[in-house]
């Protein structure tokens, strides 16, 4: 993505330098007057008769438009909802906002484990806590009791689909979250006609877990696909799909089903391997009153966990985030309320105090999983344009995937004629396609732009070639 020096600044700073000199002509640049009609031309296809469309083009520097598509209208946006959550969050709380998770002396010898919703923890942070309460000269433990009280609610959102919330990308959200309260499985091709291997990332598991295994391995001709999920109601994991003989080994993940109580067995683990017994290990749901703070961790600044959020289309941390929403502000009532609730409230306060229309975009939650959640693109553009020109711009903007080079765009855009310089955040469900984000255009000015598909019964790829048609449009525009 960085090409050129002078698309570079741009691409840093969020704006174009005072002068550009302009390539000369070259076959193929259209001018913003034919812009319209070719882009009619894709979204107008037969294949997509059944579709919507919604669209929005604008230069970065007004509100001038360059072309329209029921750009006011509600669409699905998925993980575009990530671009609202993540600008509420950096308006709110700020880019050096950090996540602690803290232990407290109890008495008779007990210690507590206090989570605040941090998604970076892993083995390395229990590790270091482990190493802290050491140093202190904790041997001993009479009980370890994991404070699971920060967020209070739903720690499923009641609107998403049953498939999604046994997935690792649908993963519970509470306040003692452990490597982003998932389970990683590798599948493994074996012999034709024989299943996956599926083996634990964490040996530890085997035994804790039934495999349901109705995988198969192919013939190299063959697609390849894979089916991860788990029952509610017990230790069960059902895998399906398909690989190829030899094949590389493939990643999947589904969710734990008690995650605080995963969190402090795995906290307890790391006490062990410290030299530190703990003799008995219980989860609080209730807020209690703690002594001193013998050890804590902290989570990365809140500019890195926007950027995972969004390079990665992460749903554990942009749920944490709105989670935080909810919890940081001084309007939080005294009594235990839903969480994710009061981050809604708030992420409309913030975005509105931003400048985003409150009217022209309604939220179920914060990572776009929700088909309840419902954004024009006119919402989209406006959030764009209006965090450009805040003092989080940077930070906004270095969060998003770069075209052709990281995050949910690495492998888009990067095998054109003509460098796109595109960061932008993708959406996809089922029939559900969405891009929205700044392209910096060789022989024209920076554009912000939204493009969603909603209610297509064609594959995702199909839906995203048509996308990225237009956005190449957008690539060749010059002035004429």
């Amino acid at each position: 993505m960085q090409g050129i020096a002078v698309s570079l600044l741009m691409l840093v700073l969020g704006r174009a330098p005072a002068a550009v000199a302009q390539t000369p002509a070259v076959a193929g640049d259209i001018c913003s007057g034919e812009l319209g009609a070719k882009i009619d031309a894709i979204a107008n296809r037969p294949e997509f008769s059944r579709s919507r469309w919604g669209i929005l083009i604008q230069p970065l520097s007004s509100t001038a438009t360059l072309y329209s598509r029921d750009a006011a209208k509600y669409f699905i946006p998925a993980s575009n909802v990530k671009l609202l959550t993540t600008a509420a969050a950096l308006q709110k709380l700020g880019a050096d906002f950090r996540i602690k998770t803290s232990v407290y002396s109890g008495e008779n010898g007990n210690l507590y484990i206090v989570g605040r919703g941090d998604p970076s923890i892993t083995e390395t942070g229990l590790k270091s806590l482990a190493q802290q309460l050491k140093r202190r000269g904790i041997s001993q433990v009479n009980e370890l009791i994991g404070d699971d009280s920060y967020f209070q609610g739903n720690a499923v959102n009641p609107n998403w689909e049953w498939e999604d919330a046994q997935a690792g990308y649908g993963a519970p959200i509470n306040s003692l979250i452990f490597d982003r309260n998932s389970i990683e499985l590798l599948l493994s091709p074996q012999d034709l006609g024989q299943p996956l291997k599926v083996t634990f990332a964490e040996p530890q598991l085997t035994n804790q877990w039934q495999i349901l295994n109705n995988s198969e391995t192919v013939r190299q001709n063959e697609p390849e696909f894979v089916d991860v999920g788990r029952e509610f109601d017990r230790q069960t994991i059902r895998v399906s799909g398909q690989l190829r003989v030899g094949a590389e080994s493939e990643s999947a993940y589904v969710a734990v089903v008690n995650p605080a109580s995963n969190f402090l067995q795995h906290f307890q683990q790391a006490l062990a391997n410290a030299g530190i017994k703990v003799d008995r290990a219980v989860v609080a749901s209730n807020s209690r009153s703690f002594s001193q703070e013998l050890a804590a961790v902290e989570s990365p600044p809140m500019a890195e966990l926007v950027k995972e959020t969004n390079q990665e289309s992460d749903n554990v941390y942009a749920e944490v985030l709105l989670r935080l929403l909810g919890k940081i502000t001084e309007s939080i009532p005294l009594q235990p309320t839903d969480s994710s609730e009061i981050g809604l409230k708030e992420l409309k306060t913030a975005l509105t105090e931003l400048g985003v229309n409150p009217n022209s975009y309604i939220l179920a939650d914060g990572s776009g999983l929700s088909r309840h959640n419902l954004i024009s693109p006119e919402a989209l553009v406006q959030t764009l344009r209006l965090m450009a020109n805040s003092p989080a711009a940077s930070i906004y903007r270095a969060s998003l995937p770069i075209a052709g080079e990281n995050g949910t765009l690495k492998n888009r855009f990067n095998s054109t004629a003509s460098r796109v310089i595109l960061q932008a955040k993708t959406g996809t469900l089922s029939g559900v396609s969405a891009l929205s984000g700044y392209i910096e255009v060789p022989n024209y000015e920076p554009l912000v732009f939204s493009i969603i598909v909603n209610q297509s019964d064609l594959p995702a790829s199909k839906l995203r070639s048509a996308t990225d048609e237009i956005v190449l449009l957008l690539n060749r525009l010059r002035r004429c």
